[in-house]
């Protein structure tokens, strides 16, 4: 099974980032991945109709997607584009979690935005994840979300990291399935790291990249090329893979 993740769009009218957007799913159609998950910040400054060439997109390929919104995104316009049936029951208190379930394999997406706030946040859902990852139907998943839970080392973006994390951790370590992965956006770099003691990844943007900066005064030139991630499930063996395309 392959889970293809994009994140950080950041679509704008004065920008190219459709374009890149578009070399991203021309690289998918080779590959024809199962599942698409897209975690957060699809557009800026309530771009309506951004949203809209994203949707249209997104009709035309033949893999299913999961839709998590990060900072940058409208709540309300994304509703008005897909529809509350493209998060159903697991909309919650205006929050656009997701659930999607393919062969064995359950991919949770936690709406960790906090409106008018740069961070993100996981205190007010901390019930519904605990919920989801102690259901009688136990199944290995893998939890997404926009905002990173570790450190990237990068001042800017750290200030921004997920709030509420020391009780995150806590109902991973105690839950009767724990996600075999966690994978987040927000950063614009592809980054490897550990969570509660599991893989935790943050996914490249497709907008261009942040460098590698870590507060020096040099400040190193970043890749250009969209990114993504690729998780293949198989044999009940999970491996991540960072792609430039």
């Amino acid at each position: 099974m392959l889970i293809a993740q994009i994140s950080d769009i950041h679509a704008a009218p004065d920008n190219d980032h459709l374009a890149r957007f578009d070399r991203v799913l021309g690289w998918l159609a080779q590959l024809q991945p199962d599942v698409l998950v897209l975690s957060g910040d699809l557009t800026d400054d309530g771009w309506l109709e951004g949203y809209q060439q994203i949707a249209a997109r997104l009709g035309k390929v033949p893999y299913p997607s999961l839709i998590l919104p990060g900072n940058s995104d409208d709540r309300r316009l994304m509703r008005s584009v897909w529809g509350e049936n493209a998060w159903g029951k697991d909309a919650c208190d205006g929050a656009l979690h997701a659930v999607y379930e393919v062969d064995g394999l359950r991919l949770i997406g936690l709406d960790s935005t906090v409106e008018g706030h740069e961070h993100g946040s996981v205190t007010d859902h901390s019930g519904w994840l605990e919920m989801q990852l102690n259901r009688a139907d136990a199944l290995p998943s893998i939890l997404f979300l926009h905002h990173h839970l570790f450190a990237s080392g990068i001042p800017t973006l750290d200030q921004t990291l997920c709030r509420g994390i020391d009780r995150l951790e806590d109902i991973i370590s105690s839950a009767v399935t724990r996600p075999l992965a966690l994978a987040s956006g927000h950063v614009h770099r592809p980054i490897a790291g550990m969570f509660a003691g599991i893989p935790a990844h943050i996914c490249a943007s497709v907008c261009p990249a942040n460098p590698v900066w870590f507060g020096t005064d040099w400040v190193p030139p970043a890749e250009d090329a969209p990114g993504l991630m690729i998780h293949r499930y198989v044999n009940s063996v999970l491996t991540s893979h960072h792609v430039r395309v």
